[in-house]
């Protein structure tokens, strides 16, 4: 039995980015840079300098002497559409009605919002009450980012918010990893489907809903096959197929060292090599890593909770390795301890809890690992030592399940 930190280095060492592929940007949400993006423009991009609210496109010069009480009037000379430059400059005495996007003309050195301004009864002329600073309410040509200078990273995940800045940029592709394809597999002669009959001994198969559902969080395409009998020659075909159509093959059940446990030998009489297959911590201690060529195996246990732990905390890193992430683990949120939370038990626990909006962090439920209910109440886990109890009020590191 290895420590789980162990287990992740050694599954993160057999594991490398999948080939990239250039992606247009409407499709590339989720997906990691395979490169670094260098911009191409000046950001804000304009042949000059853009403003981005309505007003009066102004020299500064004429209303240093403006006030409430002694107002200045400027002649309206024009605007300027979004989009558009103004034929011209702004004279001495004179404004230029300015609408956002627009390019500042020549001569302004300024814009005042239009909802500090008043027009003459005539509409020829604007009165302004103030003064105002060189380039208040302008924006600057590479303000924002400047050309060559770099938009994003490698291995950095194309968030909305980065999708932007690309498409800002006049960007539409992006070289990023592809997803993994992940098989899954359920074994076990008491499983049986959704909506079919329950005989006595047998129970619902839930574990390919979770961790289908994971694996996408993850950025993986999960591939569902049919419920597994405990046959060995059945195990093996399985697989085999699985492999051939799948980068990653994720089995539950069947992994421990029972009579009926086939996952190990079927996987090994069809020529893949397994790395390790227990890992102390709780729950989740039967685990089976392994590969199969260039392909990947892990072998979670049976019970609903522990599969989900152990794929959260072994498998998903796994899977953004495959994409090109450079951020493999969870990063922790922060809470406060808001009754004392106990592990009694001899193996490193990861306790499911509940985190609210003030950041008050409690038990779910039942930590036992086939007690769904608290699984399901849970946003969150607590990494406890063994023979630990922490009072009320401490600080805690909360890993998310998203």
């Amino acid at each position: 039995m290895i420590s789980l930190e162990e287990a992740q280095e050694r599954i993160l060492a057999a594991v490398q980015p999948l080939p990239a592929e250039e992606i247009p940007l409407n499709a590339a949400l989720g997906l990691y840079l395979a490169a670094p993006v260098i911009s191409p423009v000046d950001f804000l991009l304009s042949n000059g300098k853009i403003y981005l609210l309505d007003g009066y496109a102004v020299r500064t010069a004429d209303l240093t002497a403006a006030t409430a009480e002694n107002p200045v009037t400027l002649r309206l000379d024009g605007a300027i559409p979004a989009g558009s430059v103004f034929r011209g400059s702004v004279e001495a005495g004179a404004c230029v009605r300015i609408f956002t996007g627009a390019t500042l003309p020549e001569g302004a050195a300024a814009v005042v919002m239009q909802e500090d301004v008043k027009r003459t009864e005539g509409q020829a002329g604007v009165v302004f009450s103030e003064k105002i600073k060189p380039w208040e309410n302008v924006r600057l040509r590479g303000e924002d980012i400047k050309e060559k200078e770099m938009l994003a990273g490698a291995g950095e995940e194309l968030t909305a918010q980065r999708l932007t800045l690309l498409a800002g940029a006049g960007i539409t592709m992006a070289r990023a990893g592809a997803r993994p394809r992940l098989g899954l597999l359920a074994t076990g002669d008491e499983l049986r489907e959704a909506g079919s009959a329950l005989t006595p001994g047998t129970i619902y198969e839930s574990n390919r809903t979770g961790l289908s559902a994971l694996a996408r969080q993850a950025g993986a395409v999960p591939v569902l096959y049919p419920l597994l009998a405990d046959d060995l020659v059945l195990t093996k075909q399985a697989l085999k197929k699985a492999f051939q159509e799948c980068d990653v093959v994720v089995t539950s059940g069947g992994v421990s060292v029972g009579e009926t446990d086939f996952v190990k030998p079927a996987f090994e009489e069809m020529g893949g090599r397994l790395d390790f297959w227990t890992v102390a911590i709780r729950p989740g201690r039967p685990f089976a890593f392994g590969r199969h060529g260039e392909n990947l195996l892990f072998g979670l246990p049976g019970n609903p909770v522990s599969a989900l732990v152990s794929f959260f905390l072994l498998v998903r890193p796994a899977l953004l390795r495959l994409q090109g992430a450079c951020e493999l683990r969870p990063s922790p949120s922060w809470g406060t301890l808001a009754e004392p939370l106990a592990n009694r038990g001899e193996r490193r626990h990861f306790v499911r809890v509940t985190v609210d909006a003030d950041g008050r962090v409690k038990s779910a439920g039942s930590q036992a690992s086939h007690i769904l209910s608290s699984m399901a109440r849970a946003n969150g886990l607590v990494d406890m030592p063994p023979a630990t109890t922490w009072p009320a009020g401490k600080p805690v590191a909360v890993l998310r399940w998203n």
